[in-house]
């Protein structure tokens, strides 16, 4: 699949997603400054949790970003956290969208949501970055290991986010939440996943630190300037929370293992020849950047597999269901089997019998 062309930019808005505009315009005149009508709507083609929607008027542009419709998993698509956490970071100069408001009221529009100011520049989905040079991929992914350096470097009790999670035993509460949400979305039995579910619980690495964690920090979730290395927001902060900055690092270098699928996944290619940082020059960066130390990743990668197997089990679910964001999420759920088998061959290179 062709992700970028697919999956970038916008599309009208399907029947069963459309939104109380004449509410909703009510609503933004009320809360977000500056806002002044008439708008139109689009809906972004990307996404598989919450919806996000393009909002044009004649002076400015905006994101929504909504709850799905439907019944939902207990803790699951948490907008009141995305937006919690971006309006804490923007102040301090981490590169998020402005956070205008949140409206958690589903007599509004049907459920909760928020709406956040529209970001210009580079969405790279492919995270082999067909179309740079060796110089551009190198200062692109610099920026990338750079911006969740500056993220896990703050300390969270300073920015007003002491409470946005417990700052202790990130892994063994992730691995609960979504031992529990796989059961919950569970379709069919695969052996490997449960051994994962299973040997996870009983093998926690000790926790060095605590900081704010995205949970899904990768390429495609990013802008970048339109001509600089350099990223001007992150995205998708549903999965953010307190824990521990060495997991949140394993999930983004996980990428540097798997093969290349069109996104971000880059495992196989020549790193060097292409200009993009080695995974063990990655790490050198992030450790000079946080101080923090790197033990062996055998086990987070088995931890960050499982995860997104997790993930996309909801997403398939949702989607049997009629309740997925999008169009893709049954294709993309062809992965969790996958997922679950290479996570367990991380598994047992940690030491997993």
């Amino acid at each position: 699949m062709d992700y970028e062309k697919e999956m970038s930019g916008t599309t009208a808005v399907a029947e069963k997603d459309r939104l109380d505009e004449a509410a909703l315009s009510v609503w933004m005149e009320a809360n977000v400054d500056g806002f002044a009508g008439p708008m139109t709507l689009s809906k972004f083609k990307g996404g598989q949790s919450n919806p996000t929607y393009r909002i044009d008027t004649p002076g400015a542009s905006y994101v929504l970003r909504r709850q799905p419709f439907g019944d939902l998993l207990p803790s699951a698509h948490a907008v009141d956290r995305e937006y919690k956490v971006m309006a804490a970071l923007g102040p301090l100069g981490f590169p998020v969208p402005h956070a205008f408001g949140l409206c958690e009221d589903r007599g509004v529009i049907g459920s909760k949501f928020f709406v956040m100011g529209m970001v210009e520049g580079r969405n790279l989905w492919n995270g082999s970055m067909p179309d740079r040079t060796p110089e551009e991929r190198r200062g692109l992914y610099h920026a990338v290991i750079d911006t969740m350096a500056q993220l896990h470097s703050f300390k969270p009790e300073e920015i007003g986010l002491g409470d946005y999670g417990k700052p202790v035993d990130y892994c063994a509460r992730q691995i609960h939440r979504w031992s529990k949400q796989y059961k919950l979305s569970e379709t069919e039995e695969i052996p490997e996943m449960d051994r994962l579910i299973a040997y996870l619980a009983d093998s926690i690495p000790p926790q060095q630190a605590s900081s704010v964690v995205h949970g899904d920090y990768r390429l495609d979730n990013m802008i970048f300037h339109p001509t600089e290395p350099r990223v001007i927001a992150v995205l998708d902060w549903e999965l953010s929370t307190l824990g521990d900055p060495i997991a949140d690092f394993a999930n983004l270098m996980i990428n540097w293992l798997m093969p290349p699928e069109g996104r971000a996944s880059i495992g196989g290619l020549p790193h060097e020849e292409m200009g993009i940082p080695t995974i063990e020059q990655a790490v050198s960066r992030y450790i000079e950047k946080t101080g923090f130390d790197v033990p062996p990743m055998d086990w987070y990668f088995a931890f960050c597999l499982f995860r997104m197997a997790a993930i996309l089990q909801g997403v398939k679910k949702r989607a049997l269901d009629g309740n997925a964001s999008s169009e893709h999420a049954l294709s993309m759920s062809k992965q969790i089997v996958p997922l679950a088998q290479a996570g367990w061959d991380f598994a047992q290179k940690a030491g997993a019998a």
